[in-house]
């Protein structure tokens, strides 16, 4: 814990790609467990006091300082049309480097760091206006649960993404 009462878990990101290809990071949201690719990971925050900004879309929540750095945050719950819910002590903030830019991902709980091989993996299932499938890579059976593999980079679509990035600064 760091003296703002924080807890901080920094994940240790290698430059060795190789060593991360397979390597997810899940979390539990709206009992539905995702996983994004630890490469995308830079740390992993409890959550702290949120900074709202006007006029953000409901999904974005507004913003926070770490350690002197602006990060916009996303609730992965409303970003993905599930309802919201309070926010609890299992509730943290995934923050990520998406195009060289940090935005942090609200989640219900963080599960683990495990390998999923490219053989447990399809492709996510392609149905007309399904708007998750836009950022969904593909489920991964892992025993007798699914992970929702998501791309970081494709949660907001690109005019989405320079909006929060334009009003964060």
């Amino acid at each position: 814990m760091n003296n703002d009462g924080i807890e901080t878990m920094n994940v240790a990101v290698s430059s060795d790609n190789d060593e991360m290809k397979g390597k997810y990071l899940t979390f539990w949201t709206d009992d539905q467990l995702f996983g994004v690719p630890i490469k995308d990971v830079v740390q992993i925050v409890g959550m702290q006091k949120i900074t709202k900004i006007p006029e953000y879309p409901d999904y974005a929540k507004g913003v926070i300082n770490l350690r002197g750095t602006i990060v916009p945050l996303i609730d992965v719950r409303l970003r993905m049309g599930k309802p919201g819910q309070e926010y609890n002590d299992r509730t943290c903030i995934i923050v990520t480097n998406v195009h060289s830019n940090y935005f942090g991902f609200i989640v219900d709980q963080v599960e683990e760091v495990t390998d999923i091989s490219d053989d447990v993996v399809s492709p996510p299932p392609k149905l007309n206006g399904d708007t998750v499938n836009k950022y969904l890579t593909g489920i991964a059976r892992m025993g007798d649960k699914l992970v929702l593999m998501v791309n970081t980079a494709k949660i907001l679509g690109e005019e989405e993404f320079a909006a929060l990035l334009e009003s964060a600064q």
